[in-house]
């Protein structure tokens, strides 16, 4: 897959959507693992759940942990797309979504290589993109669907800022990626439902210990 083919366009650069990157069936295998997993994996914030897999990024090195199989396999088709040029996804961070919750503008920062990609499953939602200064200026928004891949690199991903509004309808008038997306009309208005996210990651300073 050449991945340069789904740049978002008008967007500083570089995004890239790929709608439908997984089918139906790996959307509902990827959620049913999801909650397969035993209460103590999850962690709980103020406005989503999270699980970490490959280890917890640290700035002296991220302890390496194994990856279940299940996730590896999209590490693996992550890989086959080169976006991190010789160096391989590491590291999954795992979101859960209610409706009308979000995440506050924020940066991954210097701990991981500057690209990040993630699979959406169960319900879209907006990414949105604004300044990193107090005037939180914004920049763009781009329309995630169930089942697509966004890539993020570049100045989005080191100079901007990215969230997503805490809320239970969303428009995508002023989308981005509008034109691209699966939809009858960019006019109406969708209601969210439980969004699980795969964030891949690579983290390039790991130690040589590994935890099983």
């Amino acid at each position: 897959m050449d991945v340069s083919q789904y740049r978002v366009n008008e967007v500083p650069a570089s995004a890239f959507y790929i709608p439908n990157f997984i089918t139906d069936n790996e959307e509902s295998h990827i959620i049913k693992q999801v909650y397969a997993v035993p209460k103590p994996k999850w962690t709980s914030l103020s406005n989503r759940r999270l699980q970490d897999y490959g280890g917890i990024p640290h700035e002296k090195g991220m302890i390496p942990e194994r990856i279940p199989s299940w996730l590896q396999a999209y590490l693996n088709k992550i890989a086959e797309l080169q976006i991190f040029e010789q160096c391989k996804p590491n590291q999954v961070l795992v979101n859960e979504y209610l409706p009308g919750q979000g995440i506050m503008p924020h940066s991954d920062g210097p701990l991981f290589y500057p690209t990040i990609s993630t699979i959406s499953c169960g319900s879209h939602t907006v990414l949105e993109f604004v300044t990193n200064d107090e005037s939180r200026k914004k920049v763009c928004n781009i329309f995630l669907e169930p089942r697509s891949l966004i890539i993020i690199k570049d100045d989005l991903y080191s100079k901007y800022l990215h969230s997503i509004s805490e809320r239970k309808f969303d428009s995508i008038n002023d989308c981005a990626n509008k034109d691209c997306c699966q939809l009858d009309s960019c006019d109406q208005e969708l209601e969210r439902s439980t969004r699980i996210s795969l964030t891949i990651r690579n983290v390039p300073k790991v130690l040589k210990i590994k935890l099983f």
